[in-house]
């Protein structure tokens, strides 16, 4: 019986297969491309929970990829049962970063794009992603420094170090707030706690330096503080 009489066999029938080269270079493609966004993921992550093995999934998935969309190609039953196949397995592991979720996106797009042989796409876009990772790593772009410590000590209550306290603040901070004061040692003392942003981070040293010399300054202290801490 002639093929014509089945017209569903065109949508659902054997696709076009690759010569044994051509698969090689794809996957040499795919290979390099995932390399160099593995890379860029290491020099732009900027977290505490670095993992190797993150790497080696970013570089794997692109092969993996490209190698389902070479067995599938534009054969409908073959991409059906891949994609029960798939329904099958579950994925446990937690991506706690939003960001390293983008990157195993990237991952599985540029995928796509060398086994569907599309390689242009998946060259131009590694490279773009890429280059805005970097921006996006370097540039003060989303950072957001309201204040960088607090800053602790205790003065009598008619110190005459007011205003070398006030010249101090304005030669090592950027800005500084109060937000408590309390007695202590029976009311001999008063207690203060500021919140400071410094002009240079290395000015950390010599603030405290400079308040701990003032004659009636005691029990200087200054905690560093970051915005958010993974745990």
């Amino acid at each position: 019986m002639p093929v014509d009489a089945f017209p569903l066999f065109d949508a659902l029938g054997a696709t076009h297969s690759l010569e044994a080269i051509e698969v090689f270079y794809t996957l040499l493609i795919t290979f390099i491309l995932g390399m160099v966004t593995a890379n860029v993921y290491r020099f732009t992550h900027q977290g505490f929970s670095f993992q190797r093995t993150f790497l080696h999934t970013l570089v794997l998935a692109h092969i993996v990829i490209a190698v389902m969309i070479m067995a599938i190609g534009n054969n409908m039953a073959r991409g059906l049962g891949i994609l029960g196949a798939m329904a099958f397995i579950r994925f446990r592991s937690a991506v706690r970063d939003p960001r390293d979720v983008m990157f195993l996106f990237i991952s599985l797009a540029v995928g796509i794009s060398c086994g569907a042989q599309v390689f242009m796409v998946g060259i131009m876009g590694t490279l773009f992603f890429g280059a805005v990772c970097f921006y996006l790593a370097w540039a003060p772009f989303a950072s957001r420094r309201e204040f960088e410590g607090l800053l602790r000590f205790m003065l009598p209550p008619d110190s005459s170090s007011r205003k070398e306290l006030d010249i101090i603040f304005s030669t090592y901070c950027a800005r500084t707030e109060v937000v408590a004061t309390r007695e202590a040692i029976q009311g001999e003392v008063i207690e203060y706690s500021y919140q400071i942003r410094l002009i240079d981070p290395t000015y950390k040293t010599d603030l405290v330096d400079a308040i701990a010399k003032l004659p009636e300054a005691q029990e200087v202290s200054l905690v560093m503080q970051r915005t958010t801490v993974e745990v």
